[in-house]
């Protein structure tokens, strides 16, 4: 671990002890807080709102409360958060990350609310799933409002113009995939006279093992657990099986093929759509929303037959008889409570009623979809539909929804079992692309291979995960690539369990048995 990164949890430590002192003793000499103020720190994918702005000034009119948000662009988000859960100024509310090893090591320390027996008096802030709950809970303590995600957004895109050019219908199977892939490398589907396509487009990722990478799909398609699961009695991590080697060693024959992008280790995941858009690649594994990003990107080049370029098909079974799918955590974030700003049960509750009032329809509609009749109407009853895209001032509306206030919404849309509006860009092609998202979600949860391991937190993998993170999946790409062999790739499994991994596996199964029944 790196001296800063030391310093860091040191500091959190140091900071997380204090403020439970305080808690206990009732505040001390804290400073007056303003109940008609809620302080919040939150990501921002775009550009940062003004305060005076049409979102947060709708907003405001709504709660009856000014809102002061502290905007971080995600890229510097876990380092500024580090930052501030070592400082004496955190807001009362931010966005986090439920597992971040600093803010674990702060919530455990009694840095933030443990809300676990506090939300039956709110309704609008009761889980809306027990599975998401449990996923995004510290050892099945809940330290913060979940933000709702899909349970499953896993998928194939496809060039749907390739597949009619070549000859072949949407792949349902492993080996469907591959022949696919195979046929946009070499039977020329852009129709250029050249060998200069590849079947299915892979980017540098930058999670670690176990992070929704195309490589994690792939394994779980191959029977391997999702991050961990279940063998012989234990919960194990899904490296450990022999599945994992199994679907490694069918990727690495892609790659070995030409079958994938060459430049796999190195392409930016910002720049993941373009070889696709270019015509360079014809297939992407990754979250479903990703089929409407790429109709945008054709829409929006002028090509009005954007409809017939894209397709999407779900998880791909191994066999006639055997398919795992994919699944996701159900959140993205939570919403947690600092209690060095909100001090007293009272200072909670009026944040909580704050955030209780955020979470009904017409709250999350606000934050999800925006202001309606301004740009979006409804339609069908579930539906927004946006309007004026053209408009500067709208756009700038739609863009404070889209980057910036969502970060607040806990409930989500229709589409993933929230309750605002699903938002359908305007145009026939996005309707159904959702229409078929709903029918390929529903038939993959079936066959969902969920995560065992993900309530509960080991304090070897908040100690050494930075160290030993990194171990598999690094090796994993080397394998790949060619850098080391299959012996090559064991060897760097087991330098992770010699580096404290059996001591991971250990304490994570200890956990699971501690969980509530």
């Amino acid at each position: 671990m790196s001296a800063p990164r030391r310093r860091l949890l040191v500091g959190v430590l140091t900071l997380t002890a204090a403020l439970t002192a305080s808690a206990c003793s009732g505040g001390g000499s804290a400073p007056q807080t303003d109940p008609n103020t809620i302080t919040f720190m939150s990501k921002l994918f775009g550009t940062a709102p003004e305060p005076t702005g049409e979102m947060q000034q709708a907003l405001e009119k709504f709660l009856g409360k000014k809102l002061k948000v502290t905007w971080v662009p995600n890229a510097e988000y876990s380092e500024k958060m580090n930052v501030t859960l070592a400082s004496d100024n955190i807001p009362q509310v931010v966005v986090v990350d439920p597992h971040m090893p600093a803010f674990v090591k702060a919530a455990q320390a009694g840095a933030f609310w443990d809300l676990t027996d506090k939300l039956d008096k709110y309704p609008n802030l009761k889980p809306a799933d027990a599975q998401s709950a449990l996923n995004s809970s510290i050892n099945g303590r809940t330290y913060g409002l979940y933000r709702m995600r899909p349970l499953l957004r896993s998928a194939v895109v496809i060039r749907k113009d390739w597949l009619k050019k070549v000859g072949l219908e949407e792949p349902k199977t492993i080996e469907d995939f591959y022949q696919v892939a195979k046929a946009f490398t070499e039977k020329d589907p852009d129709g250029n006279g050249k060998k200069d396509t590849y079947g299915l487009i892979i980017p540098k990722w930058p999670g670690d093992y176990a992070s929704a990478s195309p490589y994690d799909v792939i394994e779980t398609w191959f029977g391997a657990p999702t991050g961990w699961g279940e063998r012989d009695g234990k919960v194990v991590p899904g490296f450990d099986t022999p599945e994992f080697v199994e679907a490694n060693k069918w990727l690495k024959k892609m790659v070995d093929e030409g079958l994938v992008n060459p430049d796999f280790a190195t392409l930016d995941s910002a720049k993941w759509n373009e070889p696709f858009f270019h015509g360079r690649g014809g297939m992407i594994i990754d979250v479903n929303i990703r089929s409407r990003q790429l109709f945008d990107l054709y829409r929006e080049s002028g090509d009005k037959d954007y409809g017939d370029k894209v397709t999407m098909v779900g998880n791909m079974a191994k066999s006639d008889t055997e398919k795992f799918s994919y699944p996701f955590t159900g959140y993205a974030d939570s919403l947690a409570i600092s209690k060095q700003s909100v001090r007293t049960d009272a200072d909670l509750d009026n944040v909580l009623k704050t955030l209780d009032k955020l979470a009904t329809k017409e709250g999350q509609i606000l934050l999800q979809n925006g202001i309606e009749g301004r740009n979006f109407e409804v339609e069908n009853g579930d539906t927004a539909a946006l309007i004026n895209e053209d408009d500067p001032a709208v756009k700038t509306v739609q863009d404070n929804v889209d980057d910036a206030f969502v970060q607040f919404g806990t409930k989500g849309t229709v589409d993933i079992g929230g309750i605002a509006y699903q938002r359908v860009p305007s145009g026939q092609p996005y309707r159904d692309i959702l229409d078929l998202q709903k029918k390929l979600v529903e038939e993959d949860l079936k066959t969902a291979v969920h995560n065992l391991a993900l309530p509960v937190i080991s304090a070897t993998q908040i100690e050494k995960g930075a160290q030993i993170d990194k171990i598999v999946s690094d090796a994993r790409v080397k394998f790949l690539s060619g850098a080391i062999d299959e012996e090559g790739l064991k060897a760097e499994i087991k330098r992770w369990h010699d580096s404290g991994g059996d001591q991971v596996i250990k304490e994570i199964n200890e956990g699971l048995a501690k969980l509530p029944k």
